[in-house]
C-alpha cells in the first residue's frame, strides 16, 4: 500500500520539529539567583525607579544604550538592616533570542558578579562565566572594549550584550539609587 504524497510531507515536518534542538536552557529561577546573589539568610526588598526625562537622558547617556522601558527593579539585599549589595535581572535579545542576566553591584554601586540565569542562543554563543569576570570592579567609563574588555570569539553579540546590560544597570544606580541615598 502506497502512502499519499501529503501523509509523506506531514511526518517529514512532524520529524524536524521532533529533531530539531532546542537551546533554551535557564539555569537559575529568580529565586535561586537572589539566594546566589546575597546568600541564605538576606532578606530581599524592591526598589522600584521611575527616572524621568533628565534621569533618562543622564542613564542613557552614560551607558551608551537605548532604554526601552521607564520603570526598573533592583532587587536590595540586606541582613540586619544593612545593605548587602543590589541587583538587577536585565533580560536582552541577543540574536533573536533573549539571554537573562543578573548583575549584582556592591552596597557602593560597583560590580561584583554578573550572572547568567538564561541563554535562549545556541550555547556556543554564550560568554563563559569566567569572561564576565574581566567586568567585575570596572568604572562605567571602562566597560567598553575599546578600553580593554576582551570579546569571546563566536559571541559577539552575546558580549556586546551583556555588556550593554551592566553599563545600563550601573548608569541606574549611579542616577538614581546612589543620589538617592545620598538625600
Amino acid at each position: 500500500m502506497e502512502m499519499p504524497k501529503n501523509r509523506w510531507l506531514v511526518i517529514i515536518l512532524l520529524l524536524l520539529v521532533v529533531v530539531t534542538p532546542s537551546f533554551a536552557k535557564i539555569f537559575y529561577s529568580k529565586n535561586e539567583a537572589m539566594v546566589l546573589a546575597f546568600g541564605e539568610d538576606a532578606q530581599i526588598e524592591n526598589l522600584s525607579l521611575f527616572p524621568d526625562d533628565q534621569q533618562m537622558a543622564t542613564i542613557q547617556k552614560d551607558a551608551k544604550v537605548k532604554l526601552d522601558s521607564g520603570m526598573f527593579t533592583f532587587y536590595v539585599g540586606k541582613q540586619k538592616d544593612k545593605i548587602l549589595g543590589y541587583a538587577a535581572i536585565e533580560t536582552i535579545t541577543v540574536r533573536t533570542k533573549p539571554e537573562t542576566l543578573m548583575i549584582v553591584l556592591t552596597p557602593a554601586g560597583d560590580l561584583r558578579n554578573v550572572y547568567t540565569l538564561a541563554f535562549h542562543e545556541p550555547p556556543e554563543y554564550q560568554p563563559p562565566e569566567r569572561w564576565f569576570e574581566q567586568l567585575n570592579g570596572k568604572p562605567l567609563a571602562e566597560l567598553d572594549f575599546s578600553k580593554g574588555i576582551q570579546g569571546v570569539s563566536g559571541a559577539t553579540l552575546s558580549t556586546r550584550a551583556a555588556v550593554n546590560s551592566v553599563r545600563k544597570v550601573i548608569a541606574l544606580y549611579l542616577t538614581m539609587v546612589k543620589n538617592q541615598s545620598n538625600n
